[in-house]
């Protein structure tokens, strides 16, 4: 019998039938995404409970809506002093903006969170398109995405990693032979690195060419990975420091990070750059503003966040997209490096 209430919707559908709301939105608008026994058990109970479509609804569903979507699963903590999505969000939003285009952000507070909200956006089509970032190795998003190809989706990560998706990424291998041969050449022979997750697909390319950079040069190389917190920076400072030969050079995932690695310095009475050097992944106002300013490897975030939104705006006008790379990495020498110590490069 159906229920008397003067409409029906599909959260009252999704409970009826036991299934999540974005399912029940899948079998009613004949999308794939739901088993045809799921779909055949919503459209029984949507006609047992005298649900009907909702007209406007569907022609807004037609409809643009004049948003792109990104999902952010960052610890807030990290967000609110990290430069580099703030930046990469400025050019986003900013380009986005003269198309009369805006941005929606959800915050997940794990992948499980995540992948619903994904999975919420392809059902309702309440965003046009998707920019995915942080992608890690294995993503089940990249999968997800994948098997609807109905969601223009932009990936900011390495095309291995990203499968049939369209991709913008960063020359990460480059830039790390860049970095180290930088400091091979100021007689530095022990480096470390203080990296992100390991899971996270850009820590392992980065990993997997320090490892190569350094072994060709014959120098020693240490890692250790982090959540890019300036708390986790500076234990993994200290435990680098606490080696009876600990390295010349440091070079962190970061800008947080490598500020935390100048205060564990300053507190140890270790001088920057003549006992230790130490370099940042990411330029920012950050590494001009710390004393001694840090060197960087610096690109413009901004501009990148600007060519994502050129990019998806082509895929909701219906073009393909490939596999492009951004702007070059500048490594941009300051007062925080140095030629390694004196008994370093007799070795």
């Amino acid at each position: 019998m159906p229920i008397q209430k003067s409409k029906v919707t599909i959260f009252d559908v999704a409970k009826a039938s036991g299934v999540s709301s974005s399912a029940v939105s899948y079998a009613l608008n004949g999308k794939s995404g739901v088993s045809d026994v799921t779909r055949d058990k919503v459209l029984k109970v949507a006609h047992e409970l005298g649900w009907k479509p909702n007209g406007a609804a569907q022609a807004l569903a037609r409809s643009k809506t004049q948003r792109v979507g990104l999902v952010l699963g960052y610890d807030p903590k990290l967000l609110s002093v990290e430069p580099y999505m703030m930046e990469l969000i400025s050019g986003l939003g900013a380009e986005l903006e003269k198309y009369d285009y805006s941005l929606l952000i959800r915050m997940a507070v794990d992948e499980a969170a995540k992948l619903s909200i994904i999975d919420d956006w392809i059902a309702t089509g309440n965003v046009d398109a998707m920019l995915l970032v942080n992608v890690e190795l294995g993503d089940p998003c990249v999968a997800l995405l994948e098997e609807h190809e109905e969601m223009p989706v932009l990936a900011i990560a390495d095309a291995s990693v990203v499968g049939n998706l369209p991709s913008l990424s960063s020359a990460d291998a480059d830039a790390v032979r860049q970095a180290v041969r930088y400091l091979y050449d100021l007689g530095h022979r022990q480096i470390a690195r203080v990296g992100g997750p390991e899971s996270l697909a850009h820590s392992y390319i980065r990993d997997s060419a320090f490892a190569d950079v350094a072994s060709e040069l014959g120098m020693r190389y240490r890692c250790l990975h982090t959540d890019y917190t300036p708390e986790t920076g500076s234990e993994a400072t200290k435990r680098l420091l606490a080696f009876p030969e600990h390295p010349t050079a440091i070079i962190y995932d970061n800008d947080v990070m490598a500020l935390a690695g100048l205060g564990v310095a300053a507190s140890q009475g270790i001088k920057v750059p003549e006992e230790i050097s130490i370099m940042s992944w990411d330029d920012s106002f950050m590494c001009t503003a710390a004393y001694p300013n840090l060197t960087a490897m610096g690109r413009d975030v901004v501009d990148t966040g600007k060519q994502a939104a050129g990019l998806l705006l082509k895929l909701i006008g219906g073009e393909r997209v490939g596999h492009l790379m951004e702007g070059p990495y500048e490594l941009r020498a300051r007062a925080s490096t140095g030629p390694a110590p004196a008994a370093e490069k007799m070795r």
